[in-house]
């Protein structure tokens, strides 16, 4: 059968378009797909490394909450528990779908270079995770109780909230999306908490220091 040289004309525009918008496809495909992060990359380390920081501020948040009867105390220990062990799972998750064990050989903090190989005075600082609070502190809010266990806390807490902001910073200059989001969020959470706090423990008659660990 013999069509019409009109609709002969505009079946080989379709096929021409149909391979054209295929082609454009894959190559779209190909310039946007992002593979899995391997071991010793940045996406991996800030998982591990953020699992490990945010363990220490849920753990803190518990302590607090039951060493308090402050409603605006609770209510943010309430947040930080929540958000951040829910932060957690998401991260857990992420190593187990890039097929990457929960623990490595890579020293920690050791992805900080990659995040701030551009910013001078950062690739240095890798090893110890800021922010973290000592064992003797941890023990000393659990042994506290009433306004000396809520300035403590906010007192421990706001320097981990700043170490925190420090490693999201690095996981900004990841190229995983779910990364930057997660970075993203980070900072903006926390940096607003931190002001919370700093005017919490104003309101206590506080100074921004961070007690001594006990000997």
């Amino acid at each position: 059968m013999r069509f019409p040289p009109l609709l002969r004309r505009r079946g080989v525009l379709v096929a021409v378009t149909v391979v054209l918008t295929l082609a454009l496809s894959g190559l779209g495909f190909r310039l946007w797909y992002v593979g899995p992060p391997g071991d010793a990359s940045l996406e991996a380390g800030f998982a591990r490394d953020m699992q490990a920081h945010h363990a220490q501020a849920v753990q803190m948040a518990l302590i607090i909450r039951d060493r308090t009867t402050d409603r605006q105390v609770r209510t943010l220990a309430y947040d930080i528990a929540t958000t951040q062990q829910q932060q957690i799972g998401q991260m857990y998750a992420w190593l187990d779908m890039w097929g990457l064990s929960q623990a490595s050989l890579e020293p920690r903090m050791a992805w900080m270079r990659q995040g701030h190989q551009n910013m001078p005075g950062m690739g240095q600082q890798t090893a110890q995770m800021p922010g973290m609070a000592t064992r003797e502190q941890l023990k000393q809010l659990e042994q506290a109780s009433g306004k000396e266990a809520e300035t403590l806390f906010l007192r421990l807490m706001i320097p981990h909230h700043q170490g925190g902001v420090q490693m999201a910073q690095a996981a900004q200059g990841s190229g995983q999306p779910q990364v930057k989001r997660m970075a993203s969020s980070i900072l903006a959470a926390q940096q607003a908490e931190i002001e919370l706090m700093r005017g919490m423990l104003a309101a206590r008659g506080a100074a921004e220091t961070s007690p001594p660990a006990a000997g």
